[in-house]
């Protein structure tokens, strides 16, 4: 086995380079893989694809390397002390900040990894992170089946969330304010979507729900999301006096200059992939109580995968590029010419 790695690191000046350093030592309740392939968050990683843009047309000037990633799948290598569930040759997706990197060997703790079935590959297991932070979205905000759906925000997580209420029974509206996502969304049978500042959300959201309403809605993006949020609560179902009702979830780091008025509106955060993520102890050690906390981090990855394995949630609808590790500094910066029409960007580790 090697014994040096690769990890793709954000420059100061916008460039997307590689570091070099010792590949980590095995610990107790860890898995070492030979990574495949992994997935890119644009928003938490590069700022987004647009900010990546605007950094290399305008250098900082600290370019200090930053690693990231943290959702990847590939070969179990071997596992440390105390993990039963995978052995050398296993095919797993892993997760987490500073373990799953973009880096073609990962030390990552035995819970935030996951089985790949058969018929999922290391690229589309490579998407388990952004699917289970999807999924915990849809937890926290506890939709009841037949319920109209706003997710405000078509990237990754977005586009997820909103395949995920469908098969949760919903009927789902996407918003986005660029055309190509909105394009994606429907092509892969997101039930309406509605192009912000292009069209009139609010009314293609009401035709959408038969003027009855929005039950509930997913915002899926960064930044402020005061006007989204002015024109959510315009489409929520509301009482003969007026006040709107619904469960509204946040879990793309959106902020607001939220005010108070009548409404029986709730406003929810979900952070990360669920339970036990970030629980150190947890992560290298026995599981929670599956009585006691059936939805978990590692119970929500596994679900993913089995929704995958069964078609019912098709990533590869969301690849637009894949890049190989060694190339990326260069086919970034190509695909950066338009960084409206990037969705999914899939590394590949070359052997």
């Amino acid at each position: 086995m090697a014994k040096k790695r690769k990890i793709a690191a954000v420059m100061g000046n916008g460039h997307i380079g590689l570091v070099e350093e010792d590949v980590p030592t095995v610990r107790p309740g860890t898995v070492l893989l030979e990574v495949w392939n992994s997935l890119v968050s644009p928003g938490t990683e590069v700022g987004g694809w647009r900010g990546l843009k605007q950094q290399l047309e305008k250098p900082s000037q600290n370019p200090k390397p930053r690693p990231f990633g943290y959702s990847n799948a590939g070969v179990v290598l071997e596992v440390g002390d105390g993990v039963t569930e995978f052995k050398a040759g296993d095919r797993v997706a892993g997760v987490g900040g500073g373990y799953a990197m973009h880096t073609d060997y990962a030390l990552v703790p035995h819970n935030l990894c996951v089985a790949l079935p058969a018929n999922v590959s290391f690229a589309q297991g490579s998407y388990a992170m952004l699917a289970a932070t999807a999924m915990h979205a849809l937890r926290r905000g506890e939709p009841q089946f037949g319920e109209f759906v706003a997710v405000v925000g078509l990237g990754l997580v977005g586009q997820l969330a909103a395949r995920l209420h469908q098969l949760a029974g919903g009927y789902v509206i996407g918003w986005d304010m660029i055309p190509f996502r909105s394009k994606v969304a429907k092509g892969w049978g997101i039930d309406a979507v509605a192009v912000v500042g292009a069209e009139d959300e609010v009314a293609i959201t009401n035709d959408f729900t038969c003027g009855y309403g929005l039950d509930g809605a997913v915002f899926a993006f960064g930044g402020d999301g005061t006007r989204a949020l002015e024109s959510v609560r315009k489409c929520l179902k509301c009482t003969s006096d007026g006040h709107r009702m619904g469960r509204i979830v946040v879990v793309g780091g959106a902020n607001f200059d939220y005010k108070f008025g009548l409404t029986n509106a709730d406003l929810r955060e979900a952070s990360r992939t669920g339970p036990g993520y970030h629980d150190e102890e947890w992560e290298v050690g026995p599981a929670y109580p599956p009585t006691v906390m059936r939805w978990t981090t590692r119970t929500n990855l596994e679900l993913c995968m089995r929704l995958m394995s069964e078609g019912k949630v098709n990533v590869d609808c969301l690849t637009t590029h894949t890049i190989p590790l060694a190339d990326v500094d260069a086919r970034i910066a190509e695909i950066l010419k338009d960084p409206d029409a990037i969705l999914g960007v899939v590394f590949e580790m070359k052997r």
